[in-house]
């Protein structure tokens, strides 16, 4: 999916929030040992995967990730990309010493427990200097959101979802109860006001004039209103929707013109 993530994130590489940034927005940080699911959030839960203690370590780069094919078939300049680009996302992650202690807490973990905050600086010093063009297309974005992922995962990827976070029926149709009742509510009251427009008539033929003006009005406001609240939702979500694909397009376009630019 790499290289259509830009169809489902506006944002750049930096757009890692630190790690106390997660806790101030309500994130509860979820280690994952799957790369895939590095920097994936949703809803209140960001998955994160630890610092291996071997990409910290140079023999490991000067042995496995040096330029070739390793046994497997894999280029090892894309899997120094990769790993370079995870690397970096930790320059993100901990800008500060309450990032990491907030990393080193037992429960976490994110990075080895024999690494000092003044070591650490100087590491990622180095860190700062990598750009978008030496990682793998995937760090090229920061955060990512599960939604969205899933959203397009039949299309890209052939699946029913990127991952499935929803172990129990319920959650999964809890998801739905609110799209369902609003539903059910406006077309409830669109047939209400059909009901008493038509019980009016009845009211005329009676001589309650009064009545019937009032239950008259009054049906057609309660079907106009019903309009205009679904006519604004749906038309607020396509807003919100071509903004978005307006704003991403814009930056693709963008990075094409630097590109050209640049070479």
């Amino acid at each position: 999916m790499a290289p259509r993530l830009w169809i489902m994130t506006t944002f750049s590489s930096a757009n890692i929030n630190p790690l106390h940034r997660q806790r101030v927005k309500g994130r509860e940080i979820v280690v994952t040992e799957e790369p895939r699911l590095h920097l994936v959030w949703i809803h209140n839960r960001i998955f994160v995967k630890p610092l291996p203690r071997y990409l910290l370590s140079q023999a490991f780069w000067e042995t496995f990730l040096e330029e070739g094919t390793n046994r497997a078939g894999y280029s090892q300049s894309n899997l120094c990309k990769a790993a370079t680009g995870f690397l970096r996302t930790y320059r993100y992650l901990i800008q500060h010493e309450s990032d990491f202690h907030i990393a080193q807490q037992d429960h976490l973990r994110l990075i080895p427990k024999d690494i000092d905050w003044p070591l650490f600086c100087r590491f990622t010093s180095e860190l700062s200097h990598i750009n978008d063009t030496v990682v793998s297309k995937r760090y090229c974005y920061g955060e990512l959101r599960l939604t969205r992922l899933n959203l397009y995962a039949p299309l890209l990827l052939r699946k029913f979802h990127f991952e499935q976070v929803h172990g129990q029926y319920g959650d999964f149709f809890g998801r739905l109860y609110g799209p369902i009742l609003f539903i059910f509510a406006v077309v409830s009251t669109i047939l209400n006001s059909m009901q008493v427009a038509l019980a009016a008539g009845q009211l005329e033929a009676s001589h309650w004039e009064a009545v019937w003006h009032v239950s008259r009005y009054f049906s057609i406001v309660s079907l106009v209103a019903a309009a205009i609240i679904s006519s604004w939702f749906i038309l607020l979500w396509l807003w919100i929707f071509l903004d978005e694909w307006i704003y991403t397009v814009r930056r693709k376009l963008a990075k094409k013109r630097e590109a050209q630019i640049n070479l």
